[in-house]
Protein backbone atom coordinates (compact mmCIF):
# COMPACT_ATOMS: atom_id res chain seq x y z
CA UNK A 1 0.00 0.00 0.00
CA UNK A 2 1.14 3.63 -0.36
CA UNK A 3 1.86 5.92 2.56
CA UNK A 4 -0.36 8.36 1.64
CA UNK A 5 -3.50 6.06 1.97
CA UNK A 6 -2.41 4.43 5.07
CA UNK A 7 -2.21 8.14 6.53
CA UNK A 8 -5.75 9.16 4.92
CA UNK A 9 -7.15 5.36 6.47
CA UNK A 10 -5.32 6.81 9.63
CA UNK A 11 -7.07 10.31 9.42
CA UNK A 12 -10.74 9.28 8.57
CA UNK A 13 -10.77 6.22 11.51
CA UNK A 14 -9.83 8.96 14.13
CA UNK A 15 -12.07 11.86 12.82
CA UNK A 16 -14.72 8.50 12.85
CA UNK A 17 -14.03 7.73 16.34
CA UNK A 18 -14.01 11.69 17.93
CA UNK A 19 -17.43 12.13 16.01
CA UNK A 20 -18.92 8.81 18.07
CA UNK A 21 -16.98 10.08 21.21
CA UNK A 22 -18.78 13.22 21.11
CA UNK A 23 -21.52 11.68 19.95
CA UNK A 24 -21.93 9.96 23.26
CA UNK A 25 -20.62 12.24 25.12
CA UNK A 26 -23.79 14.78 24.01
CA UNK A 27 -26.09 12.18 24.33
CA UNK A 28 -25.14 11.51 27.78
CA UNK A 29 -24.99 15.30 28.87
CA UNK A 30 -28.31 15.90 26.82
CA UNK A 31 -30.05 12.76 29.18
CA UNK A 32 -31.02 10.37 26.38
CA UNK A 33 -29.73 7.19 28.02
CA UNK A 34 -31.97 8.36 31.19
CA UNK A 35 -35.34 6.31 31.98
CA UNK A 36 -36.67 7.77 35.05
CA UNK A 37 -40.25 6.10 34.69
CA UNK A 38 -38.14 2.84 34.46
CA UNK A 39 -38.88 1.64 38.11
CA UNK A 40 -42.27 3.00 38.13
CA UNK A 41 -43.65 1.37 34.56
CA UNK A 42 -42.32 -1.79 36.22
CA UNK A 43 -44.01 -2.26 39.34
CA UNK A 44 -47.19 -0.97 37.06
CA UNK A 45 -47.04 -4.02 34.76
CA UNK A 46 -45.86 -6.71 37.71
CA UNK A 47 -48.44 -9.45 38.58
CA UNK A 48 -49.45 -10.55 42.08
CA UNK A 49 -46.90 -13.17 42.23
CA UNK A 50 -44.06 -11.17 41.44
CA UNK A 51 -44.97 -8.66 43.94
CA UNK A 52 -45.11 -11.53 46.45
CA UNK A 53 -41.93 -13.02 45.28
CA UNK A 54 -40.23 -9.85 45.73
CA UNK A 55 -41.14 -9.20 49.41
CA UNK A 56 -40.68 -12.86 50.02
CA UNK A 57 -36.92 -12.43 48.83
CA UNK A 58 -36.45 -9.75 50.81
CA UNK A 59 -37.84 -10.94 53.75
CA UNK A 60 -35.38 -13.85 53.70
CA UNK A 61 -32.33 -11.44 52.87
CA UNK A 62 -33.12 -9.43 55.86
CA UNK A 63 -33.62 -12.82 58.31
CA UNK A 64 -30.17 -14.06 56.87
CA UNK A 65 -28.24 -10.48 57.52
CA UNK A 66 -30.24 -10.61 61.08
CA UNK A 67 -28.65 -14.13 61.42
CA UNK A 68 -25.24 -12.74 60.40
CA UNK A 69 -25.11 -10.18 62.91
CA UNK A 70 -25.57 -12.48 65.56
CA UNK A 71 -22.86 -15.15 64.00
CA UNK A 72 -19.53 -14.72 66.23
CA UNK A 73 -16.82 -17.52 65.27
CA UNK A 74 -14.71 -19.16 67.72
Amino acid sequence: MNDSIIILMLGVSVFLGALALFGIMWAIKTGQFDDKDKFLNQVQYDGEEELNSAAEQERKKSALKKNKEGYRPE
